[in-house]
């Protein structure tokens, strides 16, 4: 069991006195605050804080983040304020211990209130990365205590914390802890896997001990006489990566286990490119298997050399060439590198990643809808194969695998992804949706007053496109709504003869009130989305208007003008498919806004028994626009029939947005098409061009 004195002991090699004197009244006031407290296991509650320390002082942690692990759970668990600790220590210390606190609130569900705690967890992390440093060990002791608890929140831990705590710790390149939090949550989760994995590992173990000797002394041999001075080990297999592998690439126990796995530490970084012709030179290297890490690092500052070679009797190695540094930052990541104060000193590059990581994590936070939102976005970052991107003047994004043009337009700023129009892959033009690969030079094509596609959402990857692409549609829809609910109370108004510009100020904040919302464009917006009527709120903001005006509006009693243009707020029921010369009628639908229907859609029998949603609604006269409008032709089969029927569409000025072939037998098909026209005249032209076409039997537009 660790002592304080023995802790304290253990800061004397690093810190001085005064430092350490600190430390130890920080665990002096924790020991009072927690007195009368007991863990699950029944000891103490003050040795939990204690081994955080610990474990922060075996990374070599300041003691403001040593004192902030041992007072981490006094505000929660102790009630002891936070500005008393910023009085009984310092201000730094006090938001350290804030930052790691958990919310004690009471959240909607188990799910949103971890998220909300993440989320406040993440806001702190952004302005001092040691508040994931003192979580990090947290869970990590918490984890090793885990088998105190009862089964069902054993598992709940052990799952959040591989989903969640294990690629933080990867993220900020700290592998040791991440490998260990894998260990124990493998074996809380899934125990009975874990030890049939345990039990086989220790069986080939045994069976391997002779090739991973052979190997060994071939390449320190090789190593020796190119005089290389290299140190070289054999990589143990973690059985949780024994079992993700398996999982991922559907492999067996033996295929993974065929595998050797070897680590070579040298001097310098010419030494590693050196080893790296040696080995290469000893056994032949697998085509496509050499990945170059410390010419472009990963994400968390990683850097080493990855190769994978054909070794004796055709037996698969993997080799990872690194430095003494690369090697000591891959187990601590910047647990062994940080910069706090000090803006003067140069941070390392895992560190300044790490920032800039925090940063987006920041970003994705202000703009997220909710905790769940923004929880989701982040562990979508948190599971990168990474592919390394140019841009035009030769900076280098690291993005997760399958990222698009659209993911790398958001990478490197919010505004230029939502203006993105086009893209140019290797200066060539390219569809938005393409997948990139690591090499590509990607430059993205502006347009002022360009907004995000929804269609978007469909195929991109980062958390931070993701959450740029929503925010910007909800600004959108926002602005729509607020418009759309303009017009429908000005009409609603004109139906009792008053107008919005008369009614009174006092009136307009009574029903904001009512309502319960701030402003009276909130209200405008929900009357826009469908979720107030606009009738009952014109009635409500006239109650205490006495007496007429003397203009009266009947004029905009008649039906709402469709522009085509609304945007979100308007939307074109895909049952029936209206466009421009379809007689309509409007259908106000909750969080939608306003959705137009044929008036002869079956659909609308259903719906015209509740006559205070329905709506009348018309066409503008001139209309800029092109509507999608299903058809379904009958053919015989013919070599080129559909290509003809394609360029006879197109030849009539319209779109092809989807199209589908049914085989009815060996000589009739059907065709399904989704066109895209401006009006019926428009669709009548089409459809007459079609029907000249020879082996065309039947063409009609489907109505619903």
């Amino acid at each position: 069991m660790q002592t304080i004195d023995a802790l304290a002991t253990q800061l004397t090699q690093y810190l001085d006195q005064n430092q350490v004197d600190h430390v130890v009244r920080a665990f002096e006031f924790a020991e009072v605050a927690h007195e009368g407290q007991f863990r699950k296991s029944g000891e103490p509650y003050i040795n939990h804080p204690l081994a955080v320390a610990a474990i922060l002082a075996e990374m070599r942690m300041d003691h403001q983040c040593l004192m902030a692990a041992l007072l981490h759970d006094v505000i929660e668990d102790t009630g002891v304020p936070k500005h008393q600790i910023g009085s009984e220590f310092d201000k730094e210390v006090a938001e350290l211990v804030d930052g790691v606190s958990k919310l004690s609130s009471m959240f909607h569900s188990r799910a949103e209130a971890q998220a909300e705690n993440f989320q406040k967890m993440t806001l702190a992390m952004a302005k001092d990365i040691r508040v994931i440093l003192v979580k990090l060990a947290d869970r990590l002791h918490n984890m090793r205590t885990l088998g105190y608890l009862a089964p069902e929140k054993r598992r709940r831990i052990a799952k959040e914390t591989l989903e969640i705590y294990a690629p933080i710790a990867l993220r900020l390149g700290m592998n040791q802890i991440r490998v260990e939090f894998e260990e124990l949550g493998f074996r809380a989760l899934y125990p009975l896997r874990s030890s049939m994995i345990e039990k086989a590992v220790r069986r080939a173990r045994g069976n391997r001990k002779e090739v991973v000797g052979k190997i060994l002394k071939s390449i320190e041999a090789c190593l020796d006489r190119d005089q290389l001075g290299a140190e070289v080990f054999g990589r143990e297999k973690h059985l949780y990566s024994i079992y993700d592998k398996m999982r991922a690439k559907r492999r067996s126990f033996t295929e993974i286990m065929d595998v050797y796995a070897f680590r070579i530490i040298v001097d310098d970084v010419d030494t590693c490119y050196r080893t790296l012709g040696a080995v290469h030179n000893l056994y032949k290297p697998v085509a496509g298997r050499f990945k170059d890490y410390i010419a472009i690092p990963k994400a968390n500052g990683y850097q080493s050399l990855h190769t994978t070679l054909f070794g004796m009797h055709g037996l698969p190695i993997e080799i990872q060439i690194r430095t003494h540094e690369m090697e000591e930052f891959a187990n601590r990541g910047i647990a062994g590198h940080w910069l706090y104060k000090s803006q003067d000193t140069a941070a390392s590059p895992g560190h300044k990643r790490a920032r800039e990581w925090m940063q987006g994590l920041l970003e994705l936070q202000q703009s997220a809808g909710n905790s769940l939102e923004f929880i989701e976005n982040v562990k979508i970052d948190l599971f990168p194969d990474e592919v390394y991107i140019f841009s035009p003047m030769g900076e280098i994004y690291e993005l997760p695998q399958g990222s698009t043009a659209i993911d790398f337009a958001y990478a490197v700023h919010t505004d230029i992804g939502n203006s993105c129009v086009a893209c140019r892959i290797d200066r060539r033009l390219a569809p938005l949706s393409t997948a990139l690969e690591s090499g590509q030079t990607v430059e993205i094509i502006r347009a002022s007053g360009a907004l995000p596609n929804p269609a978007w959402l469909s195929f991109i990857v980062t958390g931070k496109a993701r959450s740029g692409i929503r925010n910007a549609l909800k600004e959108q829809q926002l602005n729509e709504s607020i418009i759309l609910g303009r017009r429908l109370i000005d009409r609603a108004l004109a139906t009792l003869n008053r107008r919005l510009d008369l009614v009174s100020e006092s009136a307009m904040t009574s029903v904001v009130e009512r309502a319960k919302l701030t402003h009276f464009d909130d209200l405008l917006a929900e009357i826009g989305l469908g979720n107030q009527m606009a009738s009952v709120v014109a009635r409500r903001l006239v109650e205490d208007q006495p007496g007429t005006p003397e203009h009266s509006t009947g004029d905009a009693q008649g039906p709402l003008s469709i522009k085509g243009t609304e945007g979100l707020v308007v939307n074109y029921a895909r049952c029936c498919r209206p466009i421009p010369g379809d007689p309509i009628i409007g259908h106000l639908s909750a969080g939608r806004g306003i959705v137009i229907h044929l008036e002869s859609c079956k659909n609308m029998s259903e719906l015209r028994e509740k006559p205070e949603e329905m709506m009348a609604v018309r066409w503008e006269d001139q209309l800029d626009q092109e509507f999608a409008v299903e058809l379904r032709a009958e053919l015989e089969h013919e070599k080129g029939l559909i290509a003809v029927l394609a360029s006879t569409i197109t030849g009539a000025d319209a779109n092809i947005d989807r199209i589908s072939i049914i085989e009815r037998d060996a000589h009739l098909a059907t065709v399904n098409l989704v066109i895209n026209v401006s009006d019926r005249v428009h669709l009548a032209r089409v459809i007459r061009k079609i029907r000249h076409i020879h082996n065309i039997n039947k063409i009609l537009r489907v109505r619903s």
